[in-house]
């Protein structure tokens, strides 16, 4: 066992390991002392200086930078002593008249009363050559694409030559660890970054290579994307491992696949949505304010990108058009059947679009309304009562005027073509059966109605069962259904597992 070193640290004892640093001992009890050019990937060298502690021992005392001071005897620590503070404040001053700009000294100057830097401020500079994004570059990610050119006072970091740089990944890292903001990728390639987007924001917020797929997630734990981990990819980085306290990352776990015996199984598979762009009338991929449903539902959740605050680029919009019955009813695409939940789900939106935007414009193109389940009709009444207009027609496209959309759509109500200015289009997706659906087909022999479900047993008698024995239904697999109607089903087709697997137990018991 590891010999512990007893240390004192603004008046807090405790025990660490030999060669342990006075930053990470400060760290473990919860004590912050600044640092702009300390990063746990790499080995630490005391840069910026904002670290420097006072130590005693021996009745003496002398300044060190904290975060590459190993304790390797008895020692007492002072973060914030009168010497230290006033260090402090000399470096924060010089900094902050070196980079002006920077948010960051701002904030340190405020923190420790300085209104402004006693020095001539460097107009217009961000850098302040801690070394962090060269280093990262450098000794992390491998591709040496930028370092520390010319010298003097005209010192700085860039490309070789100050040309763009074939060299250079368009990873992000430098741009990710610089404390000022000082360096952009864009300065270094010309070669466009391609961020990683979350699948359960349906794309309108990024993620990182290691994430959490989203909130329900079982087991609910980070995994890593080793399509874009430079680990996996080009054998680099390895920051993730290096620096997770409890040493929960391992790159050599595989996939494991097991074979399972079983008495039933339950088929849940879900559903596609359908996708809009085949209805390239309606613009979606065209425009940004074009948007699906469940992209709506994203943006109105406090879960969501915009923690439920409904906005396009930035702007909340005014007029708001909700398009129903894309993907549904539509020979052309080839989706004759009603998908069932748009009439709802828009309905539940129009209303959070009228209730979130103060005097928000909302518009509803319908064909029909089918509010066919228990409170569906009185909430379809509630959201027209409160301002939402339903208009019966349905758009033949949408273009851009000026900064605005134009649903343009025939009113069978009116006998007319009406044109309906809007800042935001919302497109009212059905369901379709998933992609993968015949994979699933093939190993359970299973069969297929006309509309691409699975098929039930029998519609009336056996709702759950397929004509395979032990193999049950349940969800938007077999057809589209909301919640109320999923959940109905998961637990009749539970049930029937249920009875399937006594009696299976039955008959072996008698074959004993």
């Amino acid at each position: 066992m590891t010999d512990l070193i007893n240390v004192t640290i603004d008046g807090r004892h405790t025990a660490v390991p030999q060669d342990t640093t006075i930053l990470q001992a400060a760290k473990d009890l919860g004590i912050d002392i600044p640092t702009l050019c300390h990063h746990p990937a790499l080995e630490p060298f005391g840069a910026c200086r904002l670290c420097t502690v006072e130590i005693m021992r021996n009745g003496r005392s002398r300044l060190v930078t904290s975060c590459n001071y190993p304790i390797r005897e008895e020692i007492e620590v002072l973060t914030a002593s009168d010497r230290v503070v006033r260090g402090r404040k000399m470096i924060v001053e010089l900094l902050w008249a070196r980079c002006p700009e920077a948010a960051v000294f701002q904030e340190l100057g405020a923190q420790y009363g300085i209104e402004e830097p006693r020095f001539e401020p460097r107009e217009g500079e961000l850098c302040y050559l801690c070394g962090l994004c060269v280093r990262m570059c450098n000794e992390v990610v491998g591709a040496r694409a930028i370092s520390f050119v010319s010298r003097g006072v005209e010192r700085e970091v860039g490309t070789p030559f100050y040309k763009i740089s074939e060299a250079c990944i368009a990873c992000g890292a430098c741009e990710f660890i610089c404390p000022t903001g000082a360096i952009k990728v864009s300065d270094v390639t010309d070669k466009e970054p391609r961020p990683l987007l979350l699948d359960f924001d349906m794309g309108l917020s990024g993620r990182g290579n290691i994430f959490i797929p989203f909130p329900q997630a079982v087991p609910n734990v980070p995994v890593i994307d080793r399509e874009h981990c430079l680990h996996f990819q080009a054998d680099a980085c390895g920051v993730c491992q290096s620096v997770c306290p409890p040493g929960a990352i391992d790159y050599d776990q595989e996939d494991e696949f097991l074979d399972v015996e079983v008495g039933a199984v339950i088929v849940a598979t879900g559903f596609d949505p359908f996708d809009a762009r085949r209805k390239p009338e309606f613009g979606y991929g065209r425009y940004p304010n074009v948007i699906s449903g469940l992209e709506f539902e994203r943006l109105a959740s406090a879960s969501g990108p915009t923690a439920g605050k409904i906005k396009i680029n930035g702007q909340e919009p005014k007029d708001i058009v909700f398009v129903h019955c894309v993907g549904s009813r539509d020979k052309q695409v080839g989706v004759e059947y009603c998908s069932r939940i748009c009439c709802m789900y828009t309905a539940k939106q129009a209303h959070l679009a009228h209730d979130k935007i103060a005097g928000a414009k909302v518009t509803v193109f319908y064909m029909d309304v089918r509010a066919f389940g228990k409170g569906f009709e009185e909430f379809y009444d509630r959201v027209r009562a409160e301002g939402v207009t339903y208009r019966r027609g349905n758009p033949s496209e949408i273009y851009q005027r000026g900064d605005k959309l134009i649903v343009r759509a025939e009113d069978t109500l009116l006998g007319r073509t009406v044109e309906v200015p809007a800042d935001l289009v919302v497109l009212a997706t059905g369901v379709q059966p998933r992609a993968d659906a015949g994979q699933v087909a093939g190993m359970l022999e299973l069969e297929f109605s006309e509309d691409g479900f699975f098929a039930e047993a029998h519609p009336e008698l056996r709702p759950v069962d397929t004509q395979r024995p032990g193999v049950f239904l349940a969800g938007t697999c077999q057809a589209p259904k909301d919640i109320p109607d999923t959940v109905s089903q998961a637990k009749a087709a539970a049930a029937r597992a249920i009875v399937e697997l006594s009696r299976v137990k039955r008959e072996l018991a008698q074959e004993g």
